[in-house]
């Protein structure tokens, strides 16, 4: 418990990463894995990650950015994206995953495709991509987390033109919009931001018992 609690504590949104440290092979896949199996609502995943590592492209996000080294001196860059086609075919898809892993028949899953059509049906289309983005964070949070505990540095970012980032990738193409970017690979020893104290509130602040 208290190294889980050391590494969050070391970790800290990396601003100057060490371009002459890349991430090894396994340590990217650990991270993709991560993401692929973070929990989202009802299982539905309703996102897709873009992992760009075109010199090319990252330079025209770096831009996009509001031009954060971050975008092209980390080591993995990644575009955490929201799905803008839910609807009932991704439904029915799903469904059909559920069937083919579990060994169940689609007849039995049928009150939950029900539910999850009702709850998706209930929403405007603002509510549904409002929803969608959500479960994008919490997958954010499990690779934040998994790169903590594995020594890798992160930034989470926010701060960026989305427009020109769903531009620049294409993402009209393949339904999607830009939730939130990360960077990810090793700080540098020149980076100030990682000589700041962490400030967080205390305890009695943040959490209220009942």
């Amino acid at each position: 418990m208290e190294e889980y609690i050391n590494n969050l504590k070391n970790r800290y949104a990396t601003k100057k990463f060490d371009v002459s440290r890349k991430l090894t092979a396994d340590q990217m896949q650990l991270l993709i894995n991560t993401l692929i199996l973070a929990p989202s609502s009802f299982g539905l995943q309703p996102y897709k990650f873009i992992l760009v590592e075109d010199a090319q492209l990252l330079e025209k996000l770096r831009e996009a950015c509001y031009n954060q080294p971050q975008v092209t001196e980390s080591s993995m860059f990644v575009v955490l994206c929201y799905r803008t086609d839910i609807n009932e075919k991704m439904v029915d898809n799903y469904i059909r995953k559920i069937s083919e892993v579990r060994k169940v028949s689609e007849e039995s899953l049928e009150g939950y495709r029900t539910g999850m059509l009702k709850a998706i049906e209930s929403m405007s289309p603002e509510q549904v991509q409002t929803w969608a983005s959500r479960q994008v964070y919490i997958a954010l949070g499990f690779l934040l987390d998994a790169a903590a505990q594995n020594k890798i540095d992160a930034c989470p970012m926010e701060g960026f033109n989305k427009d020109s980032v769903d531009e620049i990738l294409s993402l009209k193409d393949y339904n999607l919009k830009s939730s939130v970017c990360c960077a990810l690979g090793f700080r540098s020893s020149e980076d100030e931001a990682a000589k700041r104290s962490k400030v967080r509130l205390e305890e009695q602040e943040l959490v209220i018992t009942l």
